[in-house]
């Protein structure tokens, strides 16, 4: 990698609020950090819900926000936050060569639809061939879903003007992580200046929360911290982000006079079968390659969904790895941000980078006694992500002087 790799934009919104000073408020300001979830949308399941954004502010135009889904505005306002916030919004020579790496889930489904026929399944005398027919009949015509997530770099590229290259990735919490190790490896290689890269997730959708349900990825009932749900079977609340980040070399935000967030040192991707021992084996092989031993300790950001057993095998990496010295404390931020699929590593990096520039860190929000307070703010901060069903990622990114 010739080319240094900086985080110089973060646009990030969530249940917690708009903005970097309102997560750094909650999460790191406040003594006692407190999620807000909602328990009554769909029940038994909670929900991180997005706080109420004014769109008009970074989709200006009705028409562009009446064609949109939901999460394809959350997505499209949340790009403009970062755009904003890395000061090239509206600036068309640089946006011109700015490219989009987009993490985005599949299209809304009809929910009414989908509800009739999971109740006639039920009485069904053959199901196979019901739920064929059912299918096939009662669908309205529409695009095919997955083809929807392009439609969100396109209407990046059309509200804010980021004509570069688009690239779009489909696949839960392993899209975020291999959207941004994209840009990161096209910057190192010479392949691109910068790059907007992130993704959006909406936990208002019940579509997406009947798909978790049925693979009993959920959490039921009360909200308890990441690592204290492990302790009752485990489970996933969903939450609601919109985040992207910036990704620019160092030499041309230097010739905009532009400073860091963070350095991004490197980024990994991995996916395995999900046999026992196999998420601890590819994040330690991850971890290896980016710590090895006799390195400084490092401080861990785990975007952990709380879904076992891949949420129990990362806890008890990181504990092995605190006992030995090489790592000094960790933080799950799902714990008050929900699990947020392909929205999930650009919020953490966003966190980490954050924290890196503001010279400290998040408050434990733990009752387990796992993420121990941290006595002097970190300059390197390592970002794990185990998705609920597949992929492994993990992401190094260093304090810049």
């Amino acid at each position: 990698m010739a080319r240094e790799v900086w985080i110089t934009g973060i646009g990030l919104t969530s249940s917690l609020g708009e903005g970097l000073d309102a997560h750094w408020a909650a999460m790191a300001e406040t003594e006692n950090p407190k999620p807000n979830v909602d328990l009554a949308f769909v029940p038994p399941f909670g929900i991180h819900p997005m706080v109420p954004l004014d769109l008009d502010k970074q989709i200006p135009k009705k028409s562009d926000q009446r064609q949109m889904e939901a999460w394809q505005r959350l997505g499209t306002y949340a790009a403009g936050l970062a755009l904003d916030d890395a000061g090239i919004a509206g600036n068309l020579d640089i946006l011109s060569h700015t490219h989009a790496v987009v993490a985005a889930d599949g299209g809304e489904r009809d929910v009414p639809t989908d509800t009739a026929i999971l109740e006639g399944l039920r009485s069904a005398p053959t199901p196979s061939s019901y739920l064929n027919e059912h299918l096939s009949n009662d669908l309205r015509p529409t695009l095919f879903l997955a083809q929807l997530p392009n439609l969100v770099a396109g209407n990046i590229s059309i509200v804010h003007k980021v004509t570069g290259s688009s690239r779009t990735f489909m696949g839960e919490e392993i899209a975020g992580v291999s959207a941004a190790e994209v840009a990161w490896r096209r910057i190192g290689a010479g392949q691109g200046d910068i790059f907007l890269v992130g993704g959006a997730c909406l936990a208002e959708r019940k579509d997406s929360i009947l798909n978790c349900a049925l693979g009993g990825a959920l959490w039921a009932g009360e909200h308890l911290p990441i690592w204290e749900r492990l302790e009752k079977g485990g489970g996933a609340m969903l939450g609601s982000v919109g985040a992207f980040l910036v990704l620019e070399a160092r030499e041309h935000a230097e010739a905009r006079g532009r400073k860091p967030y963070a350095r991004l040192l490197d980024v990994q991707t991995d996916q395995s079968r999900r046999r026992p021992g196999d998420v601890a084996a590819k994040l330690s092989r991850q971890f290896e390659r980016m710590a090895p031993k006799g390195s400084a300790p490092v401080t861990v950001l785990s975007a952990a969904t709380g879904v076992s057993p891949a949420t129990r095998e990362e806890r008890d990496l990181v504990a092995g790895l605190i006992a030995a010295g090489r790592v000094d404390t960790v933080r799950a931020t799902a714990s008050l941000l929900g699990a947020s699929t392909t929205a999930t590593f650009s919020a953490t990096a966003g966190l980490a980078a954050l924290a890196l520039s503001r010279r400290g860190f998040y408050r434990p929000f733990d009752v387990t006694g796992f993420e121990a307070p941290l006595a002097e703010a970190p300059d390197r901060i390592m970002v794990t992500i185990a998705g609920m069903w597949r992929g492994e990622g993990t992401a190094l990114l260093a304090a810049v002087d």
